[in-house]
């Protein structure tokens, strides 16, 4: 087992909805265990109000997300990924990122 926590990267296209939800969800039960991060390959800039409602309505923090690019995962400097998970739908024509 590792010493500090793992790094989780959670990928959507826009990082608007499943990717933030799958970042809450992580971060409340890994606390301590896992550090969860979220980004899109095409990043709509704001995150939906829905999933934020939605978090908030099932006790999860639902404060400081942001849409934001994959790319600053690629960065220097940017946190060392353990684990990246793709969470999208191809049956509804989506295009899903791959890391």
């Amino acid at each position: 087992m590792s010493d500090r926590p793992f790094n989780v990267l959670f990928l959507y296209t826009g990082n608007s909805a499943r990717s933030i939800i799958a970042e809450a969800i992580l971060n409340k039960l890994g606390a301590g265990k896992f550090r969860p991060y979220s980004a899109g390959s095409r990043p709509t800039g704001r995150v939906n109000p829905d999933t934020l409602q939605l978090l908030q309505s099932l006790g999860y923090n639902a404060q400081g997300f942001r849409s934001k690019s994959w790319s600053e995962f690629a960065k220097p400097g940017a946190p060392a990924l353990d684990f990246v998970f793709t969470v999208c739908d191809n049956a509804a024509g989506e295009t899903c990122p791959v890391w």
